[in-house]
């Protein structure tokens, strides 16, 4: 659990939730998931106490829900975004040492290693509650992020603390979305080098099951990057919904809210098409595995059948001169088994010109 009053260019940590809600800034409660579900009547009591209202049951559910998908809803005193992150699990840090090479042991981890566990916004006009997984790094990295900004140490993008709890959370949400490219790197040099082991003539790809779990994880991908998008567009509906503000200040950070949430929408829409490029460049990698083995398949029956064609007139030449008849010429003359094997040669080198030079023979075929 981490508490946070964000006023200006002030950003101050506390260690208990405020018995008044300050009167100036906004807060930010953080908690961890089990964290929250143990201290949900204090902040229910808390939110209650300042004016905000309290969650609801069912979001109070969603938010402590770890398989729910990304989705957005509202009530008349607040927001709920539920943001399914894209990130590599902990431990597999050694996965993105390689920035080169990839095999298929390391494709097995690179799928294991897609975490997906959901972030919850409850955005209140001066009060902004998140719920994070335990292993989320999101909250703590926006710490001290915010830290850094407040002490003026860190000039990096926005140079200046949010100005409400819905900007705060659209950085977040953002940065979460931009966290994707660390798992892009992995997930493409891992497809890469699969469907490297798939075009390679000489390998006997038979790790089946293995296609089939990067196939379903690259399902599972476009489908939580569609779940995100829609959420995100249903926010921006929502935003545009909001009554006009009447001083100019606020209808300029309005203005700049709108801005931010079609930058995290178009963000969103990159990532999905990423998402969508590697499945269909896997799917392209299997069909033409198939391509390969048929081709591979047809230069096989090609050679054989251009031996046995080689081969049927020697046959023949020697089932004729193996008949048990006394008359066949050559039968009884002492040169007869020269000549008649160098007319097999012959027979032989001629048929074996003829289909090299009509490229029936050899390693290349036009």
């Amino acid at each position: 659990m981490r508490l946070f009053h964000i006023h200006g260019d002030q950003f101050t940590e506390l260690n208990q939730l405020p018995a008044d809600l300050p009167s100036d800034g906004f807060l930010w409660l953080g908690y961890g998931r089990r964290e929250f579900e143990l201290q949900l009547g204090e902040i229910q009591q808390g939110l209650q106490r300042w004016g905000c209202g309290q969650v609801v049951d069912l979001h109070v559910s969603d938010l402590l829900n770890n398989q729910l998908p990304s989705h957005f809803d509202y009530t008349s005193w607040y927001d709920l975004l539920v943001f399914r992150r894209l990130a590599a699990a902990p431990g597999h840090e050694h996965l993105l040492a390689d920035p080169e090479h990839g095999t298929l042991h390391s494709t097995h981890e690179a799928l294991k290693a897609i975490d997906t566990s959901p972030v919850g916004f409850a955005v209140f006009d001066r009060v902004l509650l998140t719920v994070h997984p335990t292993d989320c790094l999101v909250r703590d990295y926006f710490a001290s992020k915010m830290g850094a900004l407040a002490e003026g140490r860190d000039l990096r993008g926005s140079a200046r603390l949010p100005n409400s709890p819905a900007e705060l959370m659209l950085r977040m949400v953002n940065h979460m979305v931009d966290s994707y490219l660390e798992l892009r790197r992995l997930l493409t040099r891992q497809m890469t080098a699969l469907q490297r082991t798939l075009m390679d003539a000489n390998s006997h790809f038979d790790d089946w099951p293995l296609l089939l779990e990067s196939r379903d994880a690259l399902h599972r991908l476009e489908d939580t990057c569609e779940d995100q998008r829609s959420a995100i567009q249903e926010w921006i509906d929502v935003l545009d919904d909001w009554p006009s503000a009447e001083e100019p200040a606020a209808q300029r950070e309005r203005e700049l809210l709108r801005v931010r949430s079609r930058d995290v929408h178009e963000h969103i829409e990159r990532v999905l098409a990423h998402v969508r490029r590697m499945e269909s460049s896997s799917e392209s990698a299997v069909q033409m595995h198939f391509s390969a083995l048929g081709h591979r398949t047809n230069s096989i029956m090609r050679t054989l059948t251009v031996l046995t064609a080689i081969f049927l007139p020697l046959n023949l030449i020697t089932g004729i001169f193996g008949m048990n008849f006394d008359g066949l010429p050559l039968i009884h003359k002492a040169a007869g088994f020269w000549v008649a094997f160098g007319l097999m040669l012959a027979v032989g080198l001629g048929l074996g010109l003829f289909f090299w030079r009509k490229r029936y023979l050899g390693t290349r075929h036009g």
